[in-house]
């Protein structure tokens, strides 16, 4: 799935992302380490994978550029 970088912190190396529908969704440091990057900037696209979670709501479980 693709989205936009909104938000990264590199303390923690979690941040949020939008879906191409607008919905935010937030990512944690491992889902970011998994993707292998470095650095994160706002308004960059990535594609991201997620799972469901108990309440149905995506986790994101990796972030990473998107290539074409």
């Amino acid at each position: 799935m693709q989205a936009t970088a909104y938000t990264y912190d590199p303390e923690t190396r979690g941040g949020s992302v939008l879906l191409d529908n607008g919905t935010p969704v937030p990512f944690d440091g491992a889902a970011f380490d998994a993707g292998g990057l470095r650095l994160l900037r706002p308004g960059q696209r990535v594609r991201v994978e997620t799972a469901p979670t108990a309440d149905g709501a995506p986790r994101i479980t990796l972030v990473t550029l998107q290539t074409f």
